[in-house]
């Protein structure tokens, strides 16, 4: 048997385009996904750009995720299937608890069974919680202020000691808001409804889907709440290159912010797809939510520093992507 890359979560948003970019590199390709959230099509899309095997199972029964590793040969572990959502964690705790940290861990145990020491993680920037400056670099303080992120905060500590105690190499990385859709319009963004603005605001531009302008003041020079986005396919490549990394580094670990560095407001996001359709979108006034800072954004010295990635698409080539992706599927996926 050759040598597999493992994608948990391969048939969500994330996993999907890095199961794509894996493939056109010429690996063999595992999806993992009980596709609670995700979805058979891109999958079935993505046959078709190299050797991939797709996997139907759950994280949470330890022997569906056993029996992976049992009959592939696996190389490295990409580990993206987790519920991501915040305002949902906030109401049903336990099934975040359930799936992102026990599923994790029945995944961390298979991977130690079968002698597998390489592991990716998708992590996110709600470990950190409350802003205590900017921009914000891997040493700040990790407090979360919901489930999601302390289900991801939990998991980022285990792995951390399978690490230290069973050989494990891996990299964490801390995502910020993450946009845009595959630049051939192949594969996109399905989920209904979404938290992502920049998604959001596409669908509205498109009358796909209503959206309003929501403003709040906040202490911004806009009084727009200011937030940090990176695009899909910067942030799959930002994957390749961890892989690649821990080929070369068979002794190092390391954690990384991936963001573009820098922060656009609310209204400045609007205004560039406004810019792009020729509209102009309803406003109404929206209640500033609670706990959430006015401005985000990420320090991505280290990420370019050892990994030399840097973010390649502009939000003006991501607000195209998702044009081109609509277009094609202004309902998402089928199935």
């Amino acid at each position: 048997m050759s040598k597999n890359i493992l994608i948990t979560g391969g048939a969500g948003y994330i996993g999907s385009h890095v199961v794509k970019l894996f493939l056109e590199k010429g690996f063999g390709v595992v999806s993992f996904d009980n596709l609670s959230r995700g979805f058979k099509e891109p999958l079935n899309i993505l046959k078709k750009y190299g050797k991939l095997k797709v996997v139907k199972g759950d994280l949470r029964n330890k022997k569906d995720i056993q029996q992976v590793f049992k009959n592939n040969d696996i190389d490295a572990v990409m580990h993206f299937a987790a519920l991501c959502s915040v305002n949902e964690s906030m109401e049903q705790p336990e099934a975040y608890f359930k799936n992102n940290v026990v599923g994790s861990l029945n995944l961390f145990e298979a991977t130690r069974e079968a002698g597998v020491k390489k592991i990716i993680f998708s992590s996110t920037c709600a470990t950190y919680g409350k802003t205590e400056y900017l921009p914000l670099n891997e040493n700040h303080p990790q407090n979360p202020t919901n489930p999601y992120g302390e289900s991801k905060l939990l998991t980022e500590r285990i792995l951390r000691w399978y690490g230290n105690l069973h050989g494990f190499k891996y990299v964490i990385f801390r995502y910020f808001n993450i946009c845009g859709a595959d630049a051939n319009g192949k594969i996109g963004d399905s989920k209904k409804p979404s938290s992502l603005l920049v998604q959001n605001s596409v669908r509205g531009a498109m009358t796909i889907e209503p959206f309003f302008y929501t403003y709040q003041k906040v202490d911004t020079p806009d009084k727009s709440p200011i937030r940090d986005y990176v695009d899909i396919e910067d942030l799959a490549n930002a994957h390749f290159m961890a892989y690649e990394y821990l080929q070369k580094n068979r002794n190092k670990s390391e954690i990384f912010n991936l963001g573009n560095g820098m922060g656009w407001s609310v209204k400045e996001i609007v205004s560039k797809v406004e810019k792009e359709f020729g509209i102009k979108m309803k406003k109404k006034k929206g209640e500033i939510r609670k706990g959430e800072d006015a401005k985000i954004y990420a320090d991505t010295s280290k990420v370019l520093k050892i990994l030399k990635w840097k973010p390649k698409k502009s939000i003006e080539d991501s607000i195209l992507s998702l044009k081109k992706w609509y277009e094609k599927h202004p309902n998402g996926y089928d199935n």
